[in-house]
């Protein structure tokens, strides 16, 4: 087996990898300072912790704490272990100040450390509360960052003008020391570090994934990533788009009355045409779907349930996606069809907005004042990617440092995915298997370590029509999966557990949907999702509610 990452070397142990070592009473002077000296190497108290000295941070609190414990959205969360809860502030630079949060599980931890993805502009540790809780339950040590960009939330970052160190933090340096920091701490209460290490993150956080696999590959041993934010840039900038588009007239924005018909209009043309089963409510494949908006036109005054023309045109340009008006060249792909439903055509509900959700970036470049009217998609579009994308986007698909390694890269993207396009995770899939296979698209040899999985009916992150509950831990709102069968077929996580330590190739993951989304309701239904490019297809005959009646294909 290659040596995993994070490990202590077998020398550091007198040739034998330690499982365990005896929770010994140090000193914070006499034992601190034999934390990292080889074979003396032993175990810390958590309250020891307060004194570790860390390069540019600070360890701010440490406590044990177990029962019912309150996580950082506030939430109390009982049945967890006795573990030791660290508080860590970074300051890399002078206008640095990142937060990070990590739970260590004292006599349950199973030698495995995990790091979780943010949100949107983070901001603060909430949103990782749900993974936090999975982890420390299962074993995990686990950590999470607010990426220093504090007090911005979700989608609001206008604090952060004029502070070019913060786009860093948040772009990368934050996910880098979160690894680093967080297993020196770990080393230091455990006397050992990590036997393994995964990355566990889904939108922000899936940035966060590549980025690992891309620049640190050996920062981890799995990495779980989920719809990527990965072309930042880009990722914005087709939300302006979409925002443009919907508010160009006072005739053009497209009311969730006009939402619902053209969302059931889709259903009723393309859940067989995608590839879906009879009665699903939602597209298996979305791409095959060549509905138009046009086929709603009004063509009488005073008629009603359809589409006037500036709603037509706005619906398509939505479907295509931004492009360069000079060029003609493509910024980012078009929403899917069949994402509709999910916050009213991409997160633009509000009629009356001034400006798109997280609209900050723009002013990060082109000032405080900036408003979605003045941007040009061909020069502002041009600036914006001269001054961030260096910084924020991660789309190298050379992952030859990260396949070498023995990592594993298991990524997974809703069909239903109104923010960010579904298509810009096939594409990059898409230029890494080509970059390997001299220009081809043939999968077989990347798919030993890079698996892509699509799942219909999924919307951002999570929630959605279809079966989505799968262990993609990302808000609040999802409650943890626990099937009584085959935890890693169930649970995204323990399926890449399974791929990097036990070899268990993942063809397959089964997604519940709860009814009404709420698991105390009974599970409504179940499919397989499937490596890219297979989809799930019903076989003919059984319930279209078990996942017995489909294969991967």
């Amino acid at each position: 087996m290659r040596k995993p990452r994070g490990a202590d070397s077998p020398s550091a142990h007198s040739g034998t990898f330690v499982l365990a070592h005896p929770r010994g009473l140090l000193t914070a002077a006499s034992g601190l300072a034999l934390l990292f000296s080889g074979a003396t190497a032993s175990a810390a108290t958590c309250t020891d912790l307060l004194s570790l000295q860390l390069q540019d941070a600070t360890v701010t609190s440490a406590a044990t704490v177990s029962g019912t414990v309150t996580g950082p959205d506030g939430k109390n969360y009982s049945g967890l272990p006795s573990f030791c809860s660290v508080t860590i502030l970074a300051t890399p630079t002078n206008d640095s100040a990142i937060n990070y949060l990590l739970w260590i599980p004292d006599s349950t931890w199973n030698n495995r450390f995990v790091a979780t993805g943010n949100g949107g502009y983070a901001g603060n540790i909430a949103i990782d509360a749900q993974a936090m809780v999975y982890a420390v339950k299962h074993g995990f040590a686990v950590a999470a960052t607010d990426m220093g960009t504090a007090p911005s939330s979700n989608n609001d970052a206008d604090t952060l003008v004029g502070h070019p160190e913060k786009w860093i933090d948040w772009g990368s340096r934050s996910t880098h020391l979160m690894t680093t920091l967080s297993k020196r701490v770990l080393k230091a209460f455990q006397g050992r570090g990590p036997r393994f290490s995964y990355f566990n993150g889904c939108s922000t956080g899936g940035q966060q994934a590549l980025l690992n696999a891309q620049r640190f590959p050996d920062d981890y041993n799995g990495i779980l990533a989920g719809a990527p934010a990965h072309d930042r840039t880009h990722v914005h900038t087709a939300i302006e788009w979409l925002f443009a588009k919907t508010h160009k007239t006072p005739t053009s924005y497209i009311t969730p009355d006009n939402v619902t018909l053209i969302s059931n209009a889709i259903l009723q043309a393309c859940v067989a045409k995608s590839g879906g089963a009879p009665g699903d409510a939602f597209l298996t494949d979305p791409r095959k779907c060549k509905w138009q908006p046009s086929e709603l036109r009004c063509t009488s005054t005073g008629q009603t349930n359809c589409l006037n023309d500036d709603q037509v045109a706005a619906a398509t340009a939505i479907y295509a996606g931004p492009s360069d008006p000079v060029t003609g060249k493509q910024i980012f792909p078009g929403n899917p069809k069949g994402a509709e439903g999910a916050s009213s055509f991409g997160w633009n509900a509000n009629q009356t907005g001034v400006e798109p959700n997280f609209g900050s970036m723009f002013k990060w470049v082109f000032g405080p004042t900036w408003t979605w009217q003045d941007f040009d998609f061909h020069n502002d579009m041009r600036d914006l990617d001269r001054v961030l994308a260096g910084l924020l986007n991660v789309m190298n698909p050379d992952l030859t440092r990260f396949r070498q390694g023995g990592g594993k890269l298991l990524m997974y993207h809703g069909w239903a995915d109104p923010l960010i396009s579904p298509q810009s995770s096939i594409d990059y899939y898409t230029n890494v298997v080509k970059l390997e296979n001299g220009g081809q698209f043939l999968p077989a040899s990347t798919q030993n370590y890079f698996r892509l999985f699509m799942v219909p009916g999924m919307n951002h992150c999570f929630g959605g029509p279809g079966p989505h509950a799968f262990g993609n831990e990302f808000s609040g709102t999802i409650v943890i999966n626990e099937p009584p069968t085959d935890d890693a077929k169930h649970h995204a996580l323990q399926a890449l557990v399974a791929w990097v330590e036990r070899s268990r190739v993942p063809e397959k993951i089964i997604a519940t949907k709860y009814t009404n989304d709420t698991p105390s309701a009974g599970i409504a239904m179940q499919r397989p999702i499937c490596p890219y490019p297979k989809v799930p297809r019903y076989l003919g005959t059984g319930s279209t509610a078990v996942p017995t009646s489909f294969v991967c294909r």
